[in-house]
């Protein structure tokens, strides 16, 4: 089966991660890139992920322009903390120049819902930012995204603690809303969450293999993934490596044997100090229309295979 698939990102390190890895998969036909804000002000989403695709030999993908903030705020600055893991730039300060075009004309918004009239269940979103596009879609036209074949989503945490607070990852904590409006919209949600990311880690060892392909696209990936295992060394020195929680969740778009998965309702606390929390929706507990699955347990040397081969030859093979 081939995928047409839309990523919706705010491209750092690990969203180019999951550019290259969807790229580097044959079942996959990326349609176009979704930007919005998150490890960078969504502008510069736009164009890292468009340089990012020019240097993996793919310049004609569009990118589409999308939420610049939050559902509940009027503007957006990109956390310290973000900007340490995933530098000033977003990807890892390794001064990307190729050249890029403007966005596309179309909003990321009514890109989504014109795919999803197009394609129908044929289409997989994959978004590993906050979910603001997606509720604004929600909000604006429901009926046409219920045409979608599936939504992954890289966020969340529910056997876990959160990364930004005990209890919030940081992509949902962004934007608790716009979660919350996803979980109970009954779109088929995947959700891609810290209690299998955490369990997918990648080395210097690893980025040393990528660095010996001598491409410009290689080293380009070496010197990105060695920053932003730098900054695990600072934040997570336990895990030693650094999780590949994007690249997830497009490798679970395409093989949900990947992953074992727990149905549940799912909401988004939004407010006090759990804010950004997601958990079962106690009212829609005996809901026998269960459209949001969990992932609880990877496999994760198959998926570190796939991941170091799919991206491995798509890096070799660039020039």
């Amino acid at each position: 089966m081939t995928h047409k698939m839309i990523l919706d990102l705010d491209t750092g390190i690990d969203d180019a991660l999951a550019i290259a890895y969807a790229l580097g998969s044959p079942e996959v036909e990326l349609i176009g890139i979704t930007s919005e804000y998150g490890n960078v002000l969504t502008e510069r989403s736009v164009v890292n992920s468009q340089q990012i695709l020019h240097l993996l030999g793919h310049p004609e993908i569009p990118v589409y322009l999308g939420a610049g903030h939050s559902k509940t705020t009027n503007d957006f600055s990109v956390l310290p903390i973000s900007a340490e893991i995933h530098g000033q730039d977003g990807v890892g300060e390794i001064h990307l120049t190729q050249p890029h075009a403007d966005a596309a004309s179309q909003s990321a918004v009514d890109f989504i819902l014109a795919a999803c009239q197009q394609y129908g269940a044929d289409l997989s979103i994959v978004a590993t930012g906050p979910m603001t596009n997606l509720a604004l879609a929600i909000q604006k036209d429901l009926p046409t995204l219920q045409k979608v074949g599936q939504i992954v989503i890289m966020g969340g945490a529910l056997t876990v603690c959160g990364n930004v607070s005990p209890y919030a990852e940081a992509n949902i904590s962004q934007d608790p809303e716009a979660a919350d409006l996803l979980f109970k919209s009954g779109l088929p949600v995947t959700m891609v969450g810290l209690d299998v990311t955490l369990r997918t880690l990648f080395t210097k060892k690893d980025t040393q293999e990528w660095r010996a392909l001598a491409t410009d696209a290689a080293k380009a990936y070496a010197d990105m993934v060695d920053y932003y295992i730098k900054a695990y060394e600072v934040t997570s020195p336990h895990l030693h490596g650094c999780a590949l929680h994007d690249p997830l969740a497009v490798a679970v778009a395409i093989d949900p044997s990947l992953v074992t998965t727990f149905p549940l309702n799912l909401k988004t606390e939004v407010e006090g100090p759990s804010r950004g929390r997601t958990i079962g929706d106690n009212a829609r507990l005996d809901d026998p229309k269960t459209r949001t699955a969990v992932c609880v347990q990877v496999d994760t040397p198959r998926f570190l295979n796939a991941f170091k081969t799919r991206i491995g030859q798509l890096l070799k093979a660039v020039k």
